[in-house]
């Protein structure tokens, strides 16, 4: 067996993972930006009310971002009155967020926030929500959405969700949880391996390859209703569905015609169109942010490395160049990056590439690391790996300098997604 075909069966057979199904999550961040915003977070005045803690939330929220370094005040400030900035520059903090939270009479929970440049004193806006009791960490996930979009002109991805795979005992599961790992939602159980997840345009459905008939057959997964349908279940293997931009057709694998070649398939069904005609495999598809062209993992050059095709089929390029085993190929939404994972040695490392200039370099020290996918403002990159013997998601910044552990009462995860932004 060559080495790219034990990658393939390494990514369908090899999923011994373990997961409680009630996991709850902390976040382990590492390492210091050279341009974070000192952001002081109050504790919002009524939040010993609310089953979850907003501030916490929202303050680890913006440090996994990157951008900011939350600086705890250790004083409770509501949304109405205007604090008294000068200790608040001590800190020194550019900003200040302050809110309350109060209990309804009918279980429901008024939280309201206002954000604060605490440098010329300034008032920069807030708003308020009512939500239910289980809507409490949305709604600290928007707020740090809005913060994270007033403070640096770019919208946040906290309030987005992700999706990946365990296995607990006998069965294997797809999740689909906050973008913190939080609020996990199994979206199917299966005896058989799931594998690789890929979400819709719009955030409704989750395509997903399923071995329950005994082979590789792509499915597509209602989030919603908890339906689904078979999208591809042609002779041989049907793996690695990828979304196309306008959601109305995935670029999927299949060995229908002997080895494994590049389809593009309607998103409703139907006759593929083949894209690539090889002697090699061709798999791991993912569009270009504009959906002209489709990048994707190949062996025909005698080793894995990366290459890209119009997306409608046509000349094929080799894309990477620097080592001898490159895969699992992920775009950044503006087209400017893209994330992959290099072998060097006997290590699988994190590597990012400047679309402009062609330049790669590592983003990590870690030596197992699998399936690189962007937010979707383009800022972190989420992956999982392997740290003291657990594999675990993490997320990065694009300079590596930054880090954040999804950690907890866990096993293993693997094969994240991140989804689209949920709102406008």
């Amino acid at each position: 067996m060559t080495s790219f075909m034990s990658f393939v069966a390494g990514i369908v057979l090899a999923l011994g993972l373990v997961l409680p199904v009630q996991a709850q999550f902390r976040v382990e961040i590492s390492g210091v930006g050279i341009t974070q915003i000192p952001i002081a977070v109050a504790g919002f005045r009524g939040e010993d009310t609310s089953p979850q803690k907003i501030t916490q939330i929202v303050a680890a929220d913006l440090e996994r971002s990157g951008q900011f370094r939350s600086l705890s005040l250790g004083a409770v400030l509501d949304e109405v009155s205007r604090p008294d900035f000068a200790p608040i520059r001590q800190k020194p903090a550019d900003a200040l967020l302050t809110g309350s939270v109060s209990r309804m009479a009918d279980g429901r929970f008024d939280v309201r926030f206002r954000l604060w440049d605490a440098v010329k004193g300034q008032d920069m806006g807030g708003q308020s929500y009512v939500v239910v009791p289980n809507d409490l960490r949305l709604v600290s996930h928007r707020i740090a959405d809005q913060v994270y979009e007033k403070l640096t002109g770019e919208k946040g991805i906290f309030s987005t969700r992700i999706a990946y795979i365990t296995k607990q005992g006998p069965k294997h599961f797809l999740w689909v949880a906050d973008s913190d790992g939080e609020n996990p939602q199994a979206a199917l159980s299966s005896q058989e391996p799931i594998i690789s997840p890929s979400w819709s345009p719009s955030g409704n459905e989750l395509a997903y390859v399923s071995f329950e008939s005994r082979k590789p057959v792509v499915y597509i997964h209602d989030i919603a209703s908890g339906k689904r349908r078979v999208l591809a279940n042609f002779k041989g293997s049907n793996s690695a569905p990828a979304w196309s931009p306008d959601g109305k057709s995935l670029a999927i694998t299949l060995s229908r015609d002997g080895g494994s070649q590049l389809f593009l398939i309607d998103a409703k069904g139907g006759e593929p169109k083949r894209l690539t005609q090889s002697s090699g495999i061709d798999t791991e598809p993912v569009f270009s942010a504009d959906g002209s062209a489709i990048y994707f993992v190949s062996d025909r050059g005698g080793s894995p490395q990366i290459y890209r095709t119009p997306s409608m089929g046509g000349p094929v390029q080799r894309v990477t160049f620097n080592g001898s085993y490159n895969i699992s190929p992920s775009l950044s939404p503006d087209g400017k990056w893209m994330a992959f994972v290099s072998r060097i040695g006997a290590a699988y490392k994190l590597h990012i590439m400047d679309m402009v200039n062609d330049k790669t370099w590592a983003l990590t020290d870690t030596n197992a690391d699998e399936r690189p996918t962007f937010a979707p403002n383009g800022k972190l990159i989420m992956y999982s790996t392997q740290t003291q013997g657990k594999e675990a998601l993490m997320t990065t910044t694009l300079d590596g300098k930054i880090r954040a552990r999804l950690a907890g009462q866990i096993s293993n995860m693997r094969e994240p997604q991140w989804g689209p932004f949920l709102y406008p």
